[in-house]
């Protein structure tokens, strides 16, 4: 039997390029992979609200740097190995002031790559199918 858990992930754009973050072997799940800005989603907490703290938290962007592009669907992605299935709420936003960008104790170093890369980077689960829900069509 798995347990599920709510997390978000935000991917952040400036132009024509994501941010792709290493995330550090401090973390509880996904050491060393590669992610956007993502973290739990408590109970009772709305998706959005959680993205904006993550985004805080993690890159030292506050509201005013960034706008909102997309809410995706929320993708299931499955960790039997872990015995976890992840249900993730994805989001896009545009950051107005990538200079402003500082990571956190999360990540080790971050890049800024054309979407299609990802496929390239050792990432965590599904990482590209949650961009395709936030993806332009």
């Amino acid at each position: 039997m798995m347990v599920t858990n709510h997390v978000i992930t935000c991917f952040m754009e400036n132009q024509g390029k994501i941010l792709l973050l290493r995330r550090s072997s401090q973390v509880g799940t996904y050491q060393r992979k590669w992610a956007g800005i993502s973290g739990y989603l408590p109970e009772g907490r709305s998706a959005l609200s959680q993205a904006y703290l993550e985004i805080k938290e993690e890159a030292s962007l506050c509201s005013d740097d960034i706008v909102l592009i997309k809410e995706g669907a929320v993708l299931e992605v499955p960790d039997t190995d872990a015995g976890i299935l992840w249900l993730v709420h994805p989001f896009r936003f545009y950051v107005k002031h990538p200079g402003r960008l500082i990571i956190d104790w999360e990540h080790v170093e971050y890049q800024w790559i054309d979407p299609e890369e990802i496929k390239n980077y050792d990432c965590v689960p599904q990482l590209y199918e949650t961009w395709r829900r936030v993806a332009d069509e």
